[in-house]
């Protein structure tokens, strides 16, 4: 079935006018047909004046069906003018043929079945009252032209009331049928359309719930590589620590002793970098605790600082004073925060500028981290929280749907504003006494949704 066929509402009122113009054309056709086969054989009246009666039935018929076609009724607002011009049509057949006795007086039964589909039911009485009058009248004009015919009348009389009866009867069955089908295909379609949403909130469930699966299982592997070189790492380094200590005490010259010094602060460094990266990589804490949103930025800000792409960024910082803590998973706010700072890094170029602020609004911690980077283009508004969405080549689009979970999670809301080539603002809101997380993930660094550009790296602080 094509669209327009299920938007398109089935009439009561059409379909019984089409078959109306088919009971007209049908009339039409089969007058003509009596008059000319009788013409040669019986004396009419007035053959001349039943064809051109004839003829302007037929252009009655064609006006009926140029509107029928178009999905209208002609003179649908004067259902009584239109029994009136056929009572009339009718009665002239008769008068100009054989009067009551004509064979045109079966027209008054396909008249009043024609009625009562089309009408309702006082129409359709008041349409037999008409017809019954034009009858009678053909009374007046001509007598009983043989013996048995004076039943002709009153039987006539008696299946036009019968045949009103019948047919307004079984059309107001029909038309009850009709409206109990209707009802029930509303029904159907409104528990179609139930069933659709409900299928596709579960698909959308499911969607998520291997997105957060894929995520669980990218944050494990990530933990074991980190855990396996700070290992490795490590135990060279700390050789190497024991050696320089070693010569720091042999050679008491300053000239060495500077220089061992300086490579001791860099073993100290890399040895603290390890520490960082190992204390990130390992599994979530998942229970909710008192957390300072400020100290969360900052760490998130601290892992960033390793991104390659992060140098020759500019990143500010401007944080409401004494904000108050909130209750929610440490490791998931730096998370939320990390994946909002890497975004930004990745949608600005060389010499960009990133700034993030807190405040207190009406009793919620508001977060923003604003960019002036590329933008997000207006079409793709409507998938950024999606999962698997994303506009990067190495990207699995994933960064911005934990964001929102972690969020949703805490009883807050997150939300964008956007300009092509102007920048981005992603705001955070969050309750200051935020629930306990649903379905917390341990989740690692994704991408953005947004498109990024290789940078040129020139040493810049964090």
């Amino acid at each position: 079935m094509s669209g327009s066929e299920k938007t398109r509402p089935w009439r009561w009122d059409v379909a019984a006018e089409a078959i109306a113009v088919k009971i007209r054309w049908f009339g039409v056709v089969v007058g003509l047909l009596l008059v000319e086969t009788r013409a040669g054989s019986q004396p009419l009246a007035g053959p001349t004046a039943l064809r051109a009666i004839l003829a302007l039935g037929a252009f009655y018929a064609a006006v009926d069906t140029y509107y029928s076609v178009r999905g209208r009724i002609f003179l649908q607002r004067l259902p009584l003018l239109v029994s009136l011009l056929e009572t009339v049509f009718i009665g002239l057949l008769c008068h100009f043929d054989l009067g009551f006795d004509s064979p045109f007086r079966f027209y008054y039964m396909m008249s009043l079945l024609s009625c009562a589909i089309r009408y309702d039911r006082a129409s359709t009485y008041l349409t037999c009252l008409l017809h019954c009058t034009s009858y009678a009248a053909l009374l007046l004009e001509r007598p009983l032209l043989a013996p048995g015919l004076e039943w002709t009348f009153p039987l006539t009389i008696i299946v036009m009331l019968w045949v009103t009866w019948a047919s307004a009867s079984l059309a107001e069955l029909l038309k009850r049928a009709q409206g109990d089908l209707e009802r029930l295909n509303q029904s159907l379609q409104e528990h179609q359309t139930r069933l659709e949403d409900r299928i596709a909130d579960r698909s959308r469930e499911l969607q998520e719930a291997q997105a957060s699966l894929l995520h669980q299982e990218k944050m494990a592997a990530f933990g074991l590589l980190a855990a396996g070189i700070a290992h490795e790492v490590g135990n060279p380094l700390t050789s190497i620590s024991s050696l320089v200590q070693m010569l720091a005490r042999r050679h008491t010259d300053e000239y060495t002793q500077e220089r061992l010094g300086l490579v001791e602060g860099q073993l100290t460094r890399i040895q603290g970098t390890l520490r960082e990266l190992v204390d990130f990589s390992r599994p979530a804490r998942r229970e909710p605790a008192t957390t300072n949103l400020n100290e969360a930025i900052d760490e998130a800000l601290n892992i960033a600082k390793y991104y390659k792409r992060t140098k020759s960024k500019t990143i500010e910082t401007d944080y409401a004073a004494d904000l108050p803590a909130i209750l929610a998973v440490r490791d998931q706010l730096v998370q939320l925060f990390l994946n909002l700072t890497l975004n930004a890094i990745d949608a600005t170029d060389k010499n960009g500028h990133i700034r993030l602020t807190t405040r207190l609004v009406d009793g919620q911690i508001e977060a923003s981290v604003v960019d002036n980077g590329h933008g997000i283009r207006t079409e793709d508004h409507a998938r950024v929280f999606q999962p698997y969405y994303t506009t990067k080549d190495t990207g699995t689009g994933l960064g911005l749907f934990v964001s929102r979970k972690i969020v949703s999670d805490l009883g807050g809301a997150i939300s964008f504003d956007s300009t092509p080539g102007a920048g981005t603002t992603f705001m955070v809101r969050l309750p200051v006494t935020a629930p306990k997380p649903a379905n917390t993930i341990a989740v690692a660094p994704t991408d953005a949704t947004r498109p990024s550009r290789d940078v040129e790296i020139t040493p810049t602080p964090v």
